[in-house]
């Protein structure tokens, strides 16, 4: 029998969390209301006979949501549909995942509560989308609007990648030529240099290149095995809770990229809080939600506060406002928003408008790092050969 995390308010509106045994979402909602519990969020805790599969691409993702909207839109029956795509897949581990989510709903169980058995396929916000849907009669504009979003949210990831991949590339090729230069090229000139050291006429920047390039040679394994505990350190630290809190507060911290990556944080938010708003989800559902898809923990925990508020019967724009970590700009229209009811429209129209803004900003930024970069490079290499040539130089013209 499958268990349910649930998150729900007692009557006094305190928030209590925990773990129900139940044949199905409907009958843990029929515990919850014999505990005067008012639902905020149920999902799957465990089921020891969920597949276990690997991650499929956001792309997939939304051409099954897309051809599943299509197909429930003409009339087909919703086990009809599934058995076709699922016929249909072409990775392996989609079909196994799909043939399982029917048969599953084909014992009666809810498609919201089988497709979420299967995290690493379906998102929570695609399941929670699902789930509205599938109550509120739209499941086929639903399915759409994930679809949407999976596509916007690929196209956005992608286009951040391809902007920072040459000068990820030029990082890589000048690190290497760098080494390169330095442990095998420099020592080649210590024969050369050992008469003028001796006279204390070898240029000081001679003699910190040479003591490097000594150095590196003879402790190359010290800095490697340092750097590999490191690695592996901050690795291990990243995938603890508090490594991965330290790591959404850094990312926003940073000189020039921090505010790119609040943006889209924001931006991210705001479009799965308009469209859920939009598909009927009710506004601390929809938050709860949201919240978790910002993907930035320190934002999350600012909505989740917001989120108290509204529950006190407070308006969303002023703890936003108050948690500094969204644009006054954005405060102003959400406020605008709240009086004028049109939340869930002015919301994306705020993602579009962000993700606009920042991927000019990235655009640029990423302009002006490719030439910063190759300036650096160019930089090293000229102190690397100046400071062989000078003592070369000056021996030539004393000869």
């Amino acid at each position: 029998m499958p268990e349910f995390a649930y998150v729900a308010r007692d009557p006094s509106g305190q928030k209590k969390s925990g773990i129900l045994t139940a044949n199905s979402q409907h009958d843990a909602l029929a515990q919850l209301d014999g505990m005067a519990l008012l639902p905020v969020e149920i999902r799957v805790a465990k089921d020891p006979k969920s597949v276990r599969t690997k991650r499929v691409s956001g792309q997939v993702m939304a051409n099954v949501y897309n051809q599943m909207a299509s197909l429930l839109r003409s009339g087909v029956p919703l086990l009809r549909a599934l058995t076709v795509i699922a016929q249909q897949a072409s990775k392996p581990a989609l079909k196994e995942v799909l043939t399982e989510v029917k048969l599953r709903v084909e014992d009666g169980e809810p498609l919201a509560v089988a497709m979420a058995r299967f995290p690493r396929v379906f998102s929570e916000m695609a399941v929670n989308m699902v789930r509205a849907g599938a109550e509120g009669g739209f499941l086929e504009d639903a399915l759409e609007r994930v679809a949407a979003f999976t596509e916007q949210q690929e196209d956005l990831k992608g286009r951040a990648a391809g902007a920072l991949a040459y000068p990820i590339f030029l990082a890589c090729v000048g690190t290497v030529v760098v080494s390169v230069l330095v442990i095998f090229f420099v020592p080649k000139f210590e024969p050369l240099f050992a008469a003028l050291r001796e006279k204390g006429q070898l240029p000081y920047a001679t003699d910190l290149l040479l003591a490097i390039s000594a150095f590196l040679q003879s402790y190359w394994w010290l800095i490697g095995g340092v750097l590999g505990f490191g690695v592996v350190g901050l690795i291990s630290f990243l995938q603890t809770e508090r490594g991965r809190v330290w790591l959404d507060w850094f990312k926003i911290r940073l000189p020039l990229l921090g505010p790119i990556f609040l943006n889209l944080a924001v931006a991210r938010f705001c479009r799965v809080l308009g469209t859920l708003l939009n598909n009927g989800v009710p506004i601390l559902r929809a938050l709860d939600i949201s919240s978790d898809a910002a993907g930035n923990r320190i934002l999350s925990e600012s909505i989740r506060q917001a989120s108290e508020n509204i529950s006190a019967g407070e308006k969303l724009a002023a703890p936003l406002a108050a948690s500094g970590y969204f644009p006054n700009q954005v405060v102003e229209m959400i406020s605008v928003a709240e009086e004028a009811n049109t939340l869930d429209k002015v919301m994306i129209q705020i993602a579009d408008s962000l993700e606009k803004t920042t991927f000019r900003r990235l655009d640029m930024l990423v302009r002006l790092l490719e030439p910063m970069m190759l300036l650096v490079m160019a930089g090293i290499v000229f102190f690397i050969v100046l400071a062989l040539m000078v003592p070369l130089l000056n021996s030539s013209g004393t000869v």
